[in-house]
């Protein structure tokens, strides 16, 4: 719950951005929903659609959405049952799409207007979901996390007078990239395949847990279409009725610093609401008691990703159903792989995690390929570099887009960056580390009269200790409770 604080410091900060811009846009159209599915995705069909539906291009190369099985692939793993994995992608092939296409170039509006300064984007939600904790909490943690969210959403367009586009990582976040393809147990005797994420494996340390298993996906799935429907009655059913905007908030804050400024932004909004109602103002509007809210994901298992591909017949053009905004990784997104060429083909909004490694020239090689119209809202261009890193980095990055004239949104992942082990061998990071990071973010951008579009955050709604520092000023001893 410190990221309250971080909002707090973001509503300040962002207030003071330049309104000077370095690209102006257009506004997308949202258009009705007519998708259908692409049967087992065979060539025939495709070639039977080619006069309705345009596939991208790159140069003279033709996109199908099974043309990534061509192209070096990194991070995927080789299932031993063959068949096992054709049966579970025929049988989602056939599924409902858990998004419609009409949503996703809502969103990409939306971050478009992100992108010019209008609005910002919040994405957040767990490193990676699992099965487990579905099982033991069902709904709680995903209403739990919806909640975090919504709170740090409220705190930020009241500091900022501005829509805050609400993202979570949700719905599809069950595969994990690794450093390595193997790890070793702690005694080091035994060596057995990396724990890749509840959709490929499973985390106990045996060799039935490590080998991957394609009815995962449709696990995996399963459980991504409960949360979808979760994740739309909470934010569409009056839960986020502004008119009772003290009830949204986690009962663990109750009593922090956090919680009374939370109750104290929730008291000017509430008289703001009964001085409309006062005057004759309309409050009972969908403005009020509902809020738009996305799901995004990383887009690692391709045979997952493909089986969800829909052809929306109205447009010709083809969406992964699997989420709204999916994202290319930092490990996966080598120009000629088969993550990028995957995404090429796909209308969705994309994001691209930008790392230390990411060179300038690789940068326009994948907006080449993934943004070749320049279409505003296409691309949210996601930092990771750590903190005190960022002039290092991001100024080079803006630099070259503004060169190119190219639309894209930025965005801060504060997290990836700022990994560290504490001593007793726990993944940590510490906050005051998150918060200077976003801090020297929007201070570039700022210097350089571009637009902060938004954060990229790990977090949860969960009462656990992940993170040194904040608001309860946490040490290294209170990470394992």
């Amino acid at each position: 719950m410190a990221f309250i604080g971080t909002t707090s410091f973001l509503g300040t900060s962002l207030l003071t951005t330049s309104s000077k811009s370095c690209c102006s846009s257009t506004k997308p159209t949202v258009r009705s929903l007519n998708m259908v599915a692409v049967p087992e995705f065979r060539e025939k069909s495709l070639e039977e659609k080619a006069g309705k539906a345009p596939v991208h291009m790159t140069g003279t190369k033709l996109w199908t959405p099974r043309s990534w099985r061509d192209m070096p692939i990194l991070q995927v793993p080789d299932y031993p049952d063959q068949a096992k994995l054709q049966d579970v992608e025929k049988r989602l092939s056939k599924s409902l799409p858990l998004v419609f296409s009409g949503e996703c170039d809502r969103l990409k509006e939306n971050i478009a207007k992100a992108g010019r300064g209008e609005a910002f984007v919040l994405q957040g939600g767990d490193c990676a979901e699992s099965f487990s904790e579905f099982e033991k909490y069902g709904g709680e943690n995903i209403r739990n996390t919806f909640t975090l969210l919504i709170q740090m959403s409220i705190v930020m367009m009241y500091g900022i007078e501005k829509p805050v586009v609400k993202i979570g990582r949700m719905a599809g976040q069950f595969a994990k990239p690794r450093s390595s393809p193997f790890e070793s147990s702690k005694d080091k005797e035994m060596q057995l395949p990396s724990y890749r994420g509840d959709m490929i494996n499973g985390p106990g340390f045996t060799l039935k847990d490590r080998v991957p298993d394609p009815e995962r996906m449709y696990e995996a799935f399963i459980q991504s279409t409960a949360t979808i429907n979760l994740l739309r009655t909470l934010a569409t059913g009056g839960y986020l009725d502004l008119r009772r905007i003290h009830d949204i908030n986690l009962e663990f804050v109750n009593g922090t610093s956090q919680g009374e400024q939370f109750r104290d932004f929730a008291d000017a909004i509430s008289k703001a609401i009964g001085f409309m109602q006062s005057v004759g103002l309309q409050t009972d509007s969908p403005m009020i008691r509902q809020a738009e809210f996305y799901v995004s994901h990383e887009s690692l298992l391709l045979p997952y990703e493909e089986s969800l591909i829909r052809l929306d017949e109205e447009t010709g053009k083809y969406y992964s159903t699997s989420g709204h905004f999916i994202w290319l990784g930092d490990r996966t997104r080598q120009p000629e792989g088969a993550h990028v060429e995957f995404l090429r083909g796909i209308a969705n909004p994309i994001g691209i995690k930008c790392g230390p490694s990411l060179s300038q020239d690789d940068l326009m090689e994948l907006l080449d390929i993934l943004n070749p119209t320049n279409e505003p809202g296409r691309i949210t261009l996601i930092s990771r570099v750590g903190a005190g890193k960022v002039r290092e980095h991001l100024p080079r990055f803006i630099e070259t887009i503004r060169r190119e004239g190219r639309f894209v949104t930025w965005s801060c992942d504060a997290m990836h960056g700022n990994t560290e082990n504490s001593p007793a061998g726990f993944k940590t990071r510490k906050f005051d580390n998150i918060l200077s990071e976003v801090r020297e973010f929007i201070e570039c951008h700022q210097e350089m009269g571009t637009y902060p579009g938004g954060i990229h955050l790990e977090m949860t709604g969960q009462n656990v200790t992940e993170c040194v520092g904040g608001m309860l000023e946490l040490g290294h001893d209170d990470l394992g409770r």
